[in-house]
């Protein structure tokens, strides 16, 4: 389909840099389309605020901001959760709402008898390919538009240009101009000073946290939280129930209050450059930890074993976009699986930064007292003479043959 035949395009939009200059640039560029913006609610807060003025003033027909943080939390960041994937240490915000997102996307496009989809992600990232996969997925003959692989525009400080030449209204200066994405899991800081691993990030100047605090402005006592779990789905914290999403937000205050969940990391992009980042995820690492001292008691050691295997391989399909596949399904079957016995309390000591295990039970435990107790005990020590032979037989017969004797 050639620019002229396109007539409607649904854009992700989120109201920042990139997606605020993106409609102005579609309708100079694409023979004057329809731009109907879609904005994710992904528990980014505020950021949502005034958007659809915004978007209507730059050149949309409409805007339609579609709540999305219980699908995301439920559907993607708890399975994640379960299998513990992490990727090089990141929690994965960024990727866990994208599949979300882009569903949605296509969604309205259909609804709306859109032409194309359009995204604000760069050539250089691995968010391209995350929307893009998802989209073919779902709508294989849709039309996908990338403005940073068209335009000429080089860089941030020429879409501030474009911005102000466009009377496009901005939050940020050329001065706070990281890239950033945020939502209920986390926020990611990109760009400046941080594009050199030799710079420390400037944790304590005001403004460049947004959910926390460093660890050294956290208070001088600690905080205790206590979090229940049935099958691995985190149910209450210290002692309400609520759901899932709910108990992140309060992992995040009290996280953020105490400096836990801040990551400086450069990691291996799917495109095969190396990018260096810092992550706020405060109430996410609360919940990883708490998860994980958890199945200390209640997992087996083969599935704990296996799980960890495997949790590289989930970790690197969600970074990837390789969400809407057999493998996941698959994969992630395996996961819930594991859960069954997951099941108790974790209670945890956060103090400037650190996470201490202040205690965990389980109706479901494997752990025994008795059978590891120095104390008398139920177990016969003997049993472990018979043990050691056989499990060392192989190194016997080796050493026998090497010295002659077999």
């Amino acid at each position: 389909m050639s620019k002229k035949d396109i007539k409607k395009i649904v854009l992700a939009y989120s109201g920042g840099l990139d997606t605020s200059i993106i409609i102005p640039w579609l309708k100079e560029n694409y023979n004057n389309p329809e731009i109907i913006c879609m904005a994710a609610d992904v528990g980014q807060g505020d950021e949502l605020d005034g958007l659809e003025e915004k978007a209507i003033k730059t050149g949309a027909s409409k805007l339609y901001i579609v709540d999305m943080v219980d699908e995301m939390v439920d559907e993607v960041i708890i399975p994640s959760m379960m299998m513990g994937a992490k990727y090089e240490n990141y929690l994965l915000g960024t990727a866990f709402a994208r599949p979300i997102i882009a569903r949605h996307l296509v969604e309205i496009a259909k609804k709306e008898g859109a032409d194309a989809v359009c995204h604000g992600c760069t050539g250089k990232g691995n968010d391209q390919v995350r929307f893009e996969l998802a989209v073919k997925r779902m709508a294989p003959e849709m039309k996908i538009i990338a403005p940073w692989r068209e335009w000429d525009i080089k860089g941030r400080d020429e879409e501030i240009d474009y911005a102000e030449a466009h009377n496009v209204p901005l939050k940020i200066s050329r001065e706070t101009n990281y890239s950033k994405d945020k939502n209920l899991w986390h926020l990611s800081h990109e760009g400046l000073d941080l594009e050199d691993p030799a710079n420390e990030p400037q944790y304590d100047k005001p403004g460049f946290l947004e959910m926390g605090v460093s660890p050294a402005n956290a208070p001088d006592k600690a905080t205790y939280v206590t979090l229940d779990f049935e099958k691995g789905v985190p149910v209450a914290i210290d002692g309400e129930k609520m759901k899932a999403s709910d108990i992140i937000r309060k992992l995040n205050k009290l996280g953020g209050e105490n400096g836990i969940g801040l990551l400086d990391i450069v990691e291996n992009r799917l495109v095969g450059m190396k990018d260096r980042g810092v992550y706020e995820t405060p109430g996410g690492t609360i919940l990883y930890q708490a998860h994980e001292v958890l199945e200390m008691i209640t997992l087996d050691k083969d599935t704990k074993h296996m799980k960890q295997k495997l949790a590289v391989d989930f970790a690197d399909l969600v970074y990837n976009g390789k969400w809407f596949t057999t493998v996941r399904e698959c994969l992630q079957a395996f996961a819930v699986k594991s859960q069954e016995f997951v099941t108790g309390t974790v209670k945890l000591k956060l103090y400037k930064g650190n996470i201490i295990t202040a205690g965990v039970t389980s109706p479901v435990s494997l752990y025994s007292e008795n059978l590891v107790t120095f104390e008398e005990s139920d177990y016969n020590q003997n049993d472990a003479t018979g043990f050691i032979n056989l499990w060392g037989l192989p190194d016997t017969v080796q050493a026998l043959r090497e010295q002659g004797k077999l």
